[in-house]
């Protein structure tokens, strides 16, 4: 089997809520073997040259003021555009720092409610990432988000929070690339929990192109 290579950034080092160590075993091992996952929190290797050779991104990133540069963002928005993979789960979202990378993703998070079981259903059973996964609860963030206007996305699993229903998985296509965004993953022991773990290998592959 041919294997590709995938990039994945968190943060080790200046973390407030959401280290990528242990995060980022979990993630290199759902992924194999098709894709041989970098873990890093080196945003430098968001250029032209080292994503040119990846199938896919995973970003667990956790920004608070900071962001990418624009040569990063350019990078990365190119690179998608162009037929590459963007995976993003929980935390990653903060790549909205960076607007034009929120556009990308579709949505944009506002805020969180107390961490809490949540409820997910599947309203997308038939598509790529979701056949095989059924309705499953996992204790977590319930991350709240503004849905962009006029922009396309499949949604994945959702759950009732607050007296809404709650986006929580959504792909859609950008450009030749595709994108897919995850909600639960705010902490190592979530990732225990099977249905999002084939979430994230059906998710990474999906986005890759392999699915």
């Amino acid at each position: 089997m041919t294997s590709f290579k995938a990039l994945a950034f968190g943060s080790y080092t200046e973390v407030k809520y959401h280290p990528f160590t242990g995060v980022d075993r979990e993630i290199e091992q759902l992924l194999e073997p098709e894709l041989q996952v970098v873990s890093t929190e080196d945003y430098g290797l968001m250029n032209k040259e080292q994503l040119s050779d990846c199938k896919l991104v995973v970003s667990y990133t956790e920004f608070s003021d900071e962001k990418l540069s624009a040569a990063q963002s350019g990078a990365l928005l190119s690179y998608v555009a162009g037929g590459g993979g963007l995976l993003v789960v929980h935390n990653g979202i903060s790549l909205q720092r960076n607007q034009e990378l929120g556009v990308m993703l579709g949505a944009h998070f506002t805020h969180h409610p107390d961490f809490t079981a949540l409820h997910m259903t599947i309203p997308s059973r038939e598509h790529p990432i979701m056949q095989g996964i059924n309705d499953f609860v996992i204790e977590d963030e319930p991350y709240y988000f503004e849905q962009l206007p006029y922009f396309e996305s499949t949604i994945l699993a959702e759950y009732p929070h607050g007296g809404a229903m709650r986006q929580a998985a959504w792909c859609h296509e950008f450009g030749q690339g595709r994108v897919v965004y995850l909600m639960p993953g705010h902490h190592l022991p979530s990732f225990s929990v099977e249905p999002f773990r084939q979430m994230i290998r059906r998710g990474g592959l999906w986005a890759a192109g392999l699915l």
